[in-house]
């Protein structure tokens, strides 16, 4: 009996809980849904080839801030890699995987 009096007050203090939190799990929710969007342009860039950030940030609509500000999370998460420097930019792009040595190494 007290078992069933203790479920029934933690799911009362969870709806609590949601209902207090609701507008930011939505404002989170959203932000996260505006860095998907914003990591698949860029990186949709980038499979064209190298590029510098002025070089996405023009082509994707994205300010330059922003736009470093995601290169250097893809590459610290080894998605993008930095390459030569182009003038007072460096070009980044996308890391290629080898599609070949993963076959290979799962057949050994």
């Amino acid at each position: 009996m007290a078992q069933e009096q203790d479920q029934k007050a933690r799911r009362e203090a969870m709806k609590k809980l949601r209902a207090e939190r609701k507008d930011k799990i939505s404002a989170a929710s959203a932000r996260m849904k505006e860095q998907k969007k914003a990591i698949e342009a860029i990186t949709r860039v980038l499979k064209e080839g190298a590029k510098t950030v002025p070089q996405v940030s023009e082509e994707t609509g994205i300010s330059t801030s922003e736009v470093l500000w995601y290169i250097a999370a893809l590459r610290k998460y080894g998605q993008v890699t930095e390459g030569e420097q182009d003038g007072s930019y460096f070009l980044y792009e996308l890391v290629q995987k080898a599609q070949g040595a993963e076959s290979s190494e799962a057949e050994e």
